[in-house]
């Protein structure tokens, strides 16, 4: 079975696997990253959501050989330190999952949203969510953990706002 050098979550990894093996079943079999769903592997349910360089992808059909080399995000990378990502903190706080099958792909596509889109409105929100199917019917609860995170990160970390135009 041959090597193939991965960049998941900021780490390096080497796993032996068939060449045509899907990320998804990479992430969660070879490296047991079980965060990742398997929804419907046909791309259709967003379940299987990851970042790859930062866009999210759908990892059932995304072959595993196609990302080396490249850095991976799943759900596991996105927490820092130990701490929840803020949109992780803010789908707990917004009660936005019911089963949380759905979940991690929704925070990954919403990661890679408010990256790019600081202040996203509601329908840039629900764009963003399309391709994301979630059974329990959450979705406004999801769009506003998405909207609350987002207007978190852009508010000033505390004693910054202080410190700003004092020549300190």
């Amino acid at each position: 079975m041959p090597a193939l050098d991965l960049v998941v979550n900021g780490a390096r990894r080497r796993v032996e696997t068939d060449i045509g093996e899907s990320l998804l079943v990479v992430l969660r079999e070879a490296l047991d990253l079980t965060g990742t769903k398997y929804g419907c592997g046909e791309g259709q349910c967003g379940a299987c959501t990851v970042l790859v360089d930062g866009r999210p992808v759908r990892s059932c059909l995304t072959p595993a050989a196609s990302v080396a080399g490249k850095a991976v995000t799943t759900i596991e990378g996105l927490e820092e330190n130990g701490r929840l990502h803020p949109l992780q903190q803010a789908f707990i706080e917004a009660d936005a999952m019911q089963c949380g099958y759905c979940t991690p792909g929704m925070i990954v596509e919403a990661a890679a949203l408010v990256r790019r889109t600081p202040a996203p409105g509601e329908a840039e929100i629900a764009r963003a969510m399309e391709g994301h199917v979630c059974r329990c019917c959450s979705y406004p609860r999801i769009v506003r953990a998405i909207r609350e995170a987002a207007a978190k990160a852009r508010q000033p970390a505390r004693g910054e706002a202080g410190r700003r135009g004092t020549g300190a």
